[in-house]
């Protein structure tokens, strides 16, 4: 019989919508079904099989001690690491937390928070363990998951570009909403991988994929400045991955332009 690579879906603090964008491949995931053994994918199926395992998809950021020795574990079985979607590569949304105090927001809202066992920051799993490759967005784009699996089923480099999502913009023929529209939008910036999904429908991008590698905020400040307040520049920049250098960059930029006006 050929040996089948196991596949494992592990998820931490996160809102399940990555795995869902596996599940959503639909005729293409009995393909991947038939490639490789399901080992561990609790959204998907019951059955469990142990390690080791040759690609490991984990969604969601580490925020308890639970889960930062949990990841330990599953890097240590896992021949390939691949984190998926913006809380994962990037500490999503839950890294709001991280400029706040934590046990103050407990005491806020939960009547014993001392039942709570959690850490003061929401962190990418890359902060905890290795990671061999980074999937980002809020959630993934399914064709680039498939792109990946198909490749390291294959044993190749998955091919995936680090562009801004002004380029897809322009492959689409779809017009500058910040120079055409006068409204905000973190293109300039922000790591493509959606195909400009938001731009196609005549919304700014809010940077779900995160910074480009040669993300450059400060180039991008003057023009934002023009068509919003910073206020809303600063909250583009903290909504989906906040904790993200290049965006907090962003944000503090927005922030002196508020002070000094």
């Amino acid at each position: 019989m050929t040996h089948r690579p196991k596949l494992a879906v592990w998820k931490f603090a996160s809102c399940d919508g990555c795995q869902l964008s596996l599940l959503d491949c639909e005729d293409e995931l009995l393909m991947v079904a038939g490639a490789v053994q399901i080992a561990h994918f609790t959204e998907a199926t019951h059955s469990v099989l142990p390690g080791p395992y040759d690609i490991s998809l984990v969604e969601g950021s580490i925020t308890t001690p639970h889960d930062a020795q949990r990841i330990q574990k599953i890097r240590r079985s896992s021949k390939l690491m691949v984190t998926i979607g913006a809380c994962a590569t990037a500490g999503g949304v839950q890294a709001l937390r991280n400029a706040a105090d934590v046990q103050e927001m407990a005491r806020a809202v939960y009547p014993h928070p001392e039942y709570l066992d959690v850490l003061a920051t929401s962190t990418p799993i890359a902060d905890h363990v290795s990671v061999d490759l980074e999937l980002r967005g809020c959630p993934i784009d399914k064709g680039q998951l498939l792109d990946v699996l198909a490749a390291l089923l294959a044993g190749r480099a998955p091919q995936i570009r680090d562009e801004p999502v002004c380029v897809a913009c322009k492959r689409a023929g779809v017009p500058c909403i910040v120079v055409a529209e006068g409204r905000p939008c973190l293109g300039p910036v922000t790591h493509g991988g959606c195909g400009a999904l938001c731009p196609r429908y005549d919304r700014g991008c809010f940077g779900c994929y995160g910074p480009s590698g040669d993300a450059h905020p400060e180039a991008l400040a003057a023009p934002l400045a023009a068509v919003a307040s910073p206020e809303e520049v600063s909250r583009l920049y903290t909504t989906i991955t906040p904790s993200r250098a290049s965006f907090q960059t962003g944000r503090r930029l927005a922030v002196l332009g508020q002070e000094e006006s």
